[in-house]
Protein backbone atom coordinates (compact mmCIF):
# COMPACT_ATOMS: atom_id res chain seq x y z
CA UNK A 1 0.00 0.00 0.00
CA UNK A 2 1.20 3.43 -0.67
CA UNK A 3 1.71 5.65 1.95
CA UNK A 4 -0.59 8.24 -0.06
CA UNK A 5 -3.98 5.62 -0.09
CA UNK A 6 -3.55 6.46 4.19
CA UNK A 7 -3.44 9.99 3.88
CA UNK A 8 -5.99 10.70 1.19
CA UNK A 9 -8.12 8.17 3.23
CA UNK A 10 -6.90 10.60 6.81
CA UNK A 11 -8.50 13.75 4.45
CA UNK A 12 -12.13 11.84 3.77
CA UNK A 13 -12.43 11.81 7.23
CA UNK A 14 -10.66 15.21 8.23
CA UNK A 15 -10.15 17.47 5.14
CA UNK A 16 -6.60 19.36 4.82
CA UNK A 17 -8.69 22.65 4.02
CA UNK A 18 -10.04 22.45 7.26
CA UNK A 19 -6.74 23.12 9.18
CA UNK A 20 -6.68 26.76 10.57
CA UNK A 21 -4.54 29.17 8.71
CA UNK A 22 -1.78 29.11 11.07
CA UNK A 23 -1.74 25.41 11.10
CA UNK A 24 0.90 23.13 9.08
CA UNK A 25 -0.83 19.89 8.50
CA UNK A 26 -0.27 17.19 6.15
CA UNK A 27 2.94 15.49 4.86
CA UNK A 28 5.87 16.89 6.61
CA UNK A 29 8.98 14.15 5.35
CA UNK A 30 8.88 11.42 3.07
CA UNK A 31 7.20 10.62 -0.40
CA UNK A 32 3.62 10.00 -0.08
CA UNK A 33 4.57 7.55 -3.52
CA UNK A 34 6.62 5.48 -1.07
CA UNK A 35 5.28 1.33 0.25
CA UNK A 36 3.91 1.95 3.27
CA UNK A 37 5.65 -1.26 6.03
CA UNK A 38 3.62 0.02 8.38
CA UNK A 39 1.33 3.20 10.82
CA UNK A 40 2.70 4.39 14.16
CA UNK A 41 -0.53 6.78 15.52
CA UNK A 42 1.36 9.54 17.73
CA UNK A 43 0.08 12.23 19.34
CA UNK A 44 3.48 14.26 19.36
CA UNK A 45 6.56 13.57 17.24
CA UNK A 46 9.92 13.54 18.86
CA UNK A 47 13.57 12.11 17.90
CA UNK A 48 12.38 8.53 20.57
CA UNK A 49 8.86 8.17 18.49
CA UNK A 50 10.90 8.23 15.14
CA UNK A 51 13.68 5.73 16.71
CA UNK A 52 10.17 3.20 17.80
CA UNK A 53 9.28 3.58 14.59
CA UNK A 54 12.67 2.90 13.01
CA UNK A 55 12.37 -0.49 15.41
CA UNK A 56 8.91 -1.56 15.01
CA UNK A 57 9.55 -1.26 11.01
CA UNK A 58 6.55 1.15 10.48
CA UNK A 59 8.20 4.27 7.90
CA UNK A 60 4.27 6.21 8.36
CA UNK A 61 4.01 8.05 11.67
CA UNK A 62 0.62 9.88 12.11
CA UNK A 63 0.40 12.57 14.69
CA UNK A 64 -2.08 15.32 15.50
CA UNK A 65 0.54 17.67 16.34
CA UNK A 66 3.06 18.83 13.84
CA UNK A 67 6.76 18.68 14.86
CA UNK A 68 7.47 21.43 11.99
CA UNK A 69 5.15 24.14 13.17
CA UNK A 70 6.83 27.58 12.63
CA UNK A 71 9.77 27.83 9.58
CA UNK A 72 12.63 25.84 9.83
CA UNK A 73 15.83 28.12 8.22
CA UNK A 74 18.74 25.25 9.41
CA UNK A 75 18.25 21.56 10.09
CA UNK A 76 21.85 22.01 11.99
CA UNK A 77 20.27 19.01 15.34
CA UNK A 78 20.75 22.01 17.83
CA UNK A 79 17.21 21.35 18.77
CA UNK A 80 14.50 18.90 19.51
CA UNK A 81 12.87 19.60 16.24
CA UNK A 82 15.86 19.53 14.34
CA UNK A 83 17.57 16.16 15.56
CA UNK A 84 13.37 14.81 15.02
CA UNK A 85 13.29 16.10 11.17
CA UNK A 86 16.98 14.86 10.72
CA UNK A 87 16.81 10.85 12.14
CA UNK A 88 13.05 10.91 9.92
CA UNK A 89 15.20 12.02 6.91
CA UNK A 90 17.70 9.48 7.69
CA UNK A 91 15.56 6.54 7.69
CA UNK A 92 13.22 7.30 5.23
CA UNK A 93 10.26 7.94 7.67
CA UNK A 94 7.34 9.83 6.73
CA UNK A 95 5.80 12.01 9.28
CA UNK A 96 2.14 13.34 8.58
CA UNK A 97 0.60 15.80 10.72
CA UNK A 98 -3.45 15.69 11.12
CA UNK A 99 -3.68 18.72 13.41
CA UNK A 100 -6.95 21.47 13.41
CA UNK A 101 -8.38 19.79 10.62
CA UNK A 102 -8.86 16.83 12.80
CA UNK A 103 -10.04 19.26 15.66
CA UNK A 104 -12.78 20.57 13.25
CA UNK A 105 -14.77 18.22 12.80
CA UNK A 106 -17.12 16.26 15.15
CA UNK A 107 -16.28 12.96 15.40
CA UNK A 108 -12.20 14.62 16.12
CA UNK A 109 -10.19 14.99 19.01
CA UNK A 110 -13.00 16.75 20.82
CA UNK A 111 -15.47 14.15 19.99
CA UNK A 112 -13.31 11.29 21.48
CA UNK A 113 -12.91 13.35 25.16
CA UNK A 114 -17.09 13.67 24.93
CA UNK A 115 -16.40 9.55 24.42
CA UNK A 116 -14.46 9.24 27.69
CA UNK A 117 -17.38 11.26 29.61
CA UNK A 118 -20.19 10.15 28.22
CA UNK A 119 -21.71 12.88 27.08
CA UNK A 120 -25.05 13.30 25.19
CA UNK A 121 -26.83 15.57 22.58
CA UNK A 122 -23.27 16.57 21.32
CA UNK A 123 -22.99 20.00 18.98
CA UNK A 124 -19.87 21.82 17.60
CA UNK A 125 -19.40 25.24 19.78
CA UNK A 126 -18.06 27.44 17.67
CA UNK A 127 -19.62 26.39 13.94
CA UNK A 128 -17.49 27.74 11.09
CA UNK A 129 -19.10 29.37 8.39
CA UNK A 130 -17.78 30.18 4.48
CA UNK A 131 -17.10 26.83 3.90
CA UNK A 132 -20.60 25.57 2.77
CA UNK A 133 -21.29 26.45 -1.45
CA UNK A 134 -24.05 25.91 -3.01
CA UNK A 135 -24.48 24.50 -6.83
CA UNK A 136 -27.24 25.20 -9.21
CA UNK A 137 -28.06 23.26 -12.17
CA UNK A 138 -30.31 22.76 -14.97
CA UNK A 139 -31.27 19.75 -15.98
CA UNK A 140 -34.52 18.02 -18.88
CA UNK A 141 -36.96 17.22 -16.14
CA UNK A 142 -36.48 12.82 -17.23
CA UNK A 143 -32.67 13.21 -16.55
CA UNK A 144 -33.39 15.24 -13.51
CA UNK A 145 -33.45 12.16 -11.11
CA UNK A 146 -30.35 10.55 -12.80
CA UNK A 147 -28.06 14.19 -12.11
CA UNK A 148 -29.74 14.42 -8.72
CA UNK A 149 -28.52 10.98 -7.65
CA UNK A 150 -24.90 11.68 -9.01
CA UNK A 151 -24.40 14.68 -6.85
CA UNK A 152 -25.74 12.78 -3.74
CA UNK A 153 -23.38 9.89 -3.98
CA UNK A 154 -20.44 12.67 -4.51
CA UNK A 155 -20.83 14.38 -1.03
CA UNK A 156 -24.00 17.39 -2.18
CA UNK A 157 -26.92 17.43 0.02
CA UNK A 158 -25.96 16.99 3.84
CA UNK A 159 -27.76 19.79 6.10
CA UNK A 160 -27.00 18.42 10.13
CA UNK A 161 -28.51 14.79 10.24
CA UNK A 162 -30.24 15.09 6.83
CA UNK A 163 -28.92 14.05 3.33
CA UNK A 164 -29.85 13.93 -0.13
CA UNK A 165 -31.50 17.65 0.11
CA UNK A 166 -31.55 19.82 -2.86
CA UNK A 167 -34.45 22.32 -3.87
CA UNK A 168 -36.19 22.05 -7.50
CA UNK A 169 -38.47 24.08 -9.31
CA UNK A 170 -39.54 23.77 -13.34
CA UNK A 171 -39.09 26.62 -15.74
CA UNK A 172 -37.91 26.65 -19.30
CA UNK A 173 -34.32 26.67 -21.19
CA UNK A 174 -33.28 28.14 -24.19
CA UNK A 175 -30.39 27.33 -26.54
CA UNK A 176 -29.26 27.05 -30.42
CA UNK A 177 -26.84 24.60 -31.16
CA UNK A 178 -23.96 25.36 -33.12
CA UNK A 179 -21.64 23.73 -35.90
CA UNK A 180 -20.27 20.99 -34.86
CA UNK A 181 -22.39 20.16 -31.84
CA UNK A 182 -24.08 16.92 -31.33
CA UNK A 183 -27.12 18.29 -29.21
CA UNK A 184 -28.95 15.92 -26.78
CA UNK A 185 -31.81 17.48 -27.57
CA UNK A 186 -32.86 20.08 -30.16
CA UNK A 187 -31.42 20.70 -33.91
CA UNK A 188 -28.28 22.68 -34.80
CA UNK A 189 -28.91 25.83 -35.98
CA UNK A 190 -32.19 26.40 -34.43
CA UNK A 191 -33.39 27.92 -31.11
CA UNK A 192 -34.70 24.99 -28.77
CA UNK A 193 -37.01 25.31 -25.98
CA UNK A 194 -36.75 22.58 -23.00
CA UNK A 195 -38.70 22.16 -20.00
CA UNK A 196 -35.68 22.05 -17.20
CA UNK A 197 -36.02 21.27 -13.54
CA UNK A 198 -33.57 24.14 -11.62
CA UNK A 199 -31.94 22.01 -9.07
CA UNK A 200 -30.25 23.81 -6.39
CA UNK A 201 -27.48 21.96 -3.31
CA UNK A 202 -25.29 22.58 -0.81
CA UNK A 203 -22.15 21.11 0.02
CA UNK A 204 -18.83 21.70 1.79
CA UNK A 205 -16.03 23.21 -0.48
CA UNK A 206 -13.73 20.58 -0.12
CA UNK A 207 -15.98 17.90 -2.40
CA UNK A 208 -16.27 20.63 -4.92
CA UNK A 209 -14.16 18.80 -7.43
CA UNK A 210 -16.07 15.46 -6.98
CA UNK A 211 -19.39 16.97 -6.98
CA UNK A 212 -18.42 19.08 -10.38
CA UNK A 213 -17.05 15.49 -11.60
CA UNK A 214 -20.38 14.09 -10.80
CA UNK A 215 -22.43 16.53 -12.39
CA UNK A 216 -20.81 16.68 -15.78
CA UNK A 217 -20.49 12.94 -15.56
CA UNK A 218 -24.52 12.54 -15.26
CA UNK A 219 -25.50 15.54 -16.65
CA UNK A 220 -26.63 14.39 -20.81
CA UNK A 221 -25.81 17.85 -22.21
CA UNK A 222 -22.44 18.41 -24.03
CA UNK A 223 -22.39 21.90 -22.25
CA UNK A 224 -23.70 21.38 -18.61
CA UNK A 225 -24.76 24.93 -17.42
CA UNK A 226 -24.13 25.39 -13.50
CA UNK A 227 -23.11 28.25 -10.64
CA UNK A 228 -21.34 27.17 -7.74
CA UNK A 229 -22.24 30.25 -5.08
CA UNK A 230 -20.09 30.81 -1.95
CA UNK A 231 -22.48 30.53 1.02
CA UNK A 232 -22.21 32.22 4.29
CA UNK A 233 -24.49 29.80 6.55
CA UNK A 234 -22.43 28.14 9.48
CA UNK A 235 -22.12 24.90 9.20
CA UNK A 236 -23.12 23.14 12.53
CA UNK A 237 -21.03 20.19 11.77
CA UNK A 238 -17.94 21.84 11.78
CA UNK A 239 -16.06 23.96 14.07
CA UNK A 240 -13.95 24.28 17.69
CA UNK A 241 -14.77 22.72 20.38
CA UNK A 242 -17.48 20.70 21.72
CA UNK A 243 -20.73 21.05 23.79
CA UNK A 244 -22.90 17.88 24.92
CA UNK A 245 -24.71 17.21 28.12
CA UNK A 246 -24.46 14.18 31.28
CA UNK A 247 -27.08 11.77 31.11
CA UNK A 248 -27.63 12.51 34.53
CA UNK A 249 -27.00 16.04 36.61
CA UNK A 250 -24.30 16.12 39.43
CA UNK A 251 -22.40 18.34 41.84
CA UNK A 252 -19.31 20.10 40.89
CA UNK A 253 -17.32 17.97 43.12
CA UNK A 254 -18.37 14.82 41.31
CA UNK A 255 -17.94 15.92 37.86
CA UNK A 256 -14.50 17.09 38.71
CA UNK A 257 -14.00 13.37 40.17
CA UNK A 258 -15.61 11.78 37.31
CA UNK A 259 -13.00 14.24 34.73
CA UNK A 260 -10.43 13.34 36.90
CA UNK A 261 -10.70 9.23 36.50
CA UNK A 262 -11.89 9.56 33.00
CA UNK A 263 -8.58 11.05 31.88
CA UNK A 264 -6.30 9.78 34.62
CA UNK A 265 -5.52 13.23 35.91
CA UNK A 266 -2.89 13.63 38.80
CA UNK A 267 -3.79 17.06 39.50
CA UNK A 268 -7.02 19.87 37.74
CA UNK A 269 -6.83 23.71 37.74
CA UNK A 270 -10.66 24.82 38.16
CA UNK A 271 -12.32 28.06 39.08
CA UNK A 272 -14.28 28.36 42.08
CA UNK A 273 -17.46 25.61 42.44
CA UNK A 274 -20.81 26.58 42.64
CA UNK A 275 -23.87 25.15 44.32
CA UNK A 276 -25.64 24.52 41.35
CA UNK A 277 -25.53 20.75 39.67
CA UNK A 278 -23.30 20.34 36.43
CA UNK A 279 -25.52 19.02 33.30
CA UNK A 280 -23.81 20.89 30.41
CA UNK A 281 -20.10 20.28 29.50
CA UNK A 282 -18.06 22.61 26.74
CA UNK A 283 -14.82 21.15 25.69
CA UNK A 284 -11.72 21.65 24.17
CA UNK A 285 -8.60 19.66 23.43
CA UNK A 286 -5.41 21.35 23.51
CA UNK A 287 -5.18 25.08 24.15
CA UNK A 288 -8.93 26.11 24.65
CA UNK A 289 -8.69 29.84 26.21
CA UNK A 290 -10.00 31.18 23.10
CA UNK A 291 -13.41 29.47 23.36
CA UNK A 292 -13.87 30.69 27.49
CA UNK A 293 -16.61 32.90 25.99
CA UNK A 294 -18.32 30.44 23.54
CA UNK A 295 -18.83 27.88 26.36
CA UNK A 296 -20.34 30.61 28.40
CA UNK A 297 -22.72 31.77 25.46
CA UNK A 298 -23.71 28.13 25.31
CA UNK A 299 -24.92 27.85 28.67
CA UNK A 300 -22.36 25.13 29.65
CA UNK A 301 -21.88 24.53 33.82
CA UNK A 302 -18.28 23.49 32.87
CA UNK A 303 -15.49 24.29 30.42
CA UNK A 304 -13.17 21.66 30.36
CA UNK A 305 -10.07 22.38 28.16
CA UNK A 306 -6.42 22.63 28.95
CA UNK A 307 -2.84 25.60 28.75
CA UNK A 308 -5.06 28.17 30.69
CA UNK A 309 -3.46 31.21 30.95
CA UNK A 310 -4.00 32.73 34.86
CA UNK A 311 -5.99 35.81 33.71
CA UNK A 312 -8.16 33.80 31.52
CA UNK A 313 -9.71 32.06 34.39
CA UNK A 314 -10.85 35.28 35.38
CA UNK A 315 -13.44 35.36 32.60
CA UNK A 316 -15.53 32.76 33.89
CA UNK A 317 -16.98 35.38 35.64
CA UNK A 318 -18.93 32.92 38.11
CA UNK A 319 -20.59 31.60 34.81
CA UNK A 320 -19.58 28.67 34.62
CA UNK A 321 -16.40 26.74 36.34
CA UNK A 322 -13.30 26.43 33.54
CA UNK A 323 -11.55 23.23 34.47
CA UNK A 324 -8.02 23.07 32.90
CA UNK A 325 -6.87 19.42 32.92
CA UNK A 326 -3.25 20.10 30.88
CA UNK A 327 -2.95 20.30 27.10
CA UNK A 328 -1.48 16.62 26.94
CA UNK A 329 -4.26 14.94 29.12
CA UNK A 330 -6.85 16.67 26.95
CA UNK A 331 -5.66 15.20 23.53
CA UNK A 332 -3.88 12.15 24.98
CA UNK A 333 -6.98 9.51 23.71
CA UNK A 334 -6.26 11.26 19.79
CA UNK A 335 -3.43 8.37 19.61
CA UNK A 336 -6.60 5.98 20.39
CA UNK A 337 -9.00 8.15 18.23
CA UNK A 338 -6.11 7.80 15.07
CA UNK A 339 -5.55 4.16 15.74
CA UNK A 340 -9.06 3.28 15.53
CA UNK A 341 -10.08 5.30 12.37
CA UNK A 342 -6.84 3.52 10.50
CA UNK A 343 -7.38 -0.04 11.84
CA UNK A 344 -11.46 -0.17 10.52
CA UNK A 345 -10.19 0.73 7.45
CA UNK A 346 -7.33 -1.16 6.98
CA UNK A 347 -7.26 -4.44 9.35
CA UNK A 348 -5.21 -6.31 7.42
CA UNK A 349 -2.86 -3.88 7.60
CA UNK A 350 0.20 -2.75 10.36
CA UNK A 351 -1.19 0.10 12.22
CA UNK A 352 0.42 0.85 15.76
CA UNK A 353 -0.15 3.17 18.72
CA UNK A 354 3.18 4.48 20.39
CA UNK A 355 4.46 3.55 23.38
CA UNK A 356 6.63 6.65 23.80
CA UNK A 357 5.12 9.21 26.58
CA UNK A 358 5.68 12.52 24.90
CA UNK A 359 4.58 14.99 27.36
CA UNK A 360 7.23 17.06 28.49
CA UNK A 361 5.31 18.49 31.93
CA UNK A 362 5.43 16.41 34.89
CA UNK A 363 3.73 16.66 38.68
CA UNK A 364 4.70 16.37 41.79
CA UNK A 365 2.04 15.18 44.30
Amino acid sequence: MKIQAITSFLETIAPASLQESYDNAGLLTGDAGWNCTGVLSSLDVTEAVVKEAIEKKCNLIVAHHPVIFKGLKKITGKNHVEKTIITAIKNDIAIYAIHTNLDNVMAGVNGRMADQLGLINRQILQPKKGILKKLVTFVPIDEAEKVRNALFLAGAGDIGNYSECSFAITGEGTFTAGQGTNPFVGLQGQRHNENELRIETIFPAWVENEVVKALKSAHPYEEVPYDIYLIDNYNQQIGSGLAGELPKAITGEDFLKQLKEAFGLAVIRHTALSENLVKKIALCGGAGSFLIGAAVAAGADFYVTGDVKYHDFFDANESLVIADIGHFESEQYTIDLLFDILREKFPNFAVLKTGVKTNPVNYFV
